[in-house]
């Protein structure tokens, strides 16, 4: 059985927030710079305006904003991961 993991991986807008269990990947957050700061959201089922936030001060208060709801969670196998410190570009 492939090993699942959470981690941040660069894209063109940001950074996006993926569960992945070696074959299948599933965005389940994501920040992105603006002119103002930056936007983060996390992955649900359903609407929720509470797990997207605008205007942050830094990458890192969004990444926190988005681990916080732990929305790898939402998906089989993604309870008791851990999301991986380093950034895959």
């Amino acid at each position: 059985m492939p090993t699942m993991r959470v981690y941040w991986r660069r894209s063109k807008q940001g950074i996006r927030l993926i569960l992945s269990d070696g074959e299948h990947e599933e965005e389940v957050g994501g920040v992105r710079k603006t002119p103002r700061g930056y936007d983060a959201f996390a992955r649900t089922f359903g609407y929720d305006p509470s797990r997207a936030q605008r205007d942050i001060a830094s990458e890192d208060e969004a990444r926190v904003f988005v681990e916080g709801f732990r929305p790898w969670e939402l998906f089989k196998g993604g309870a008791g991961l851990r999301v991986e410190r380093d950034v895959v570009e």
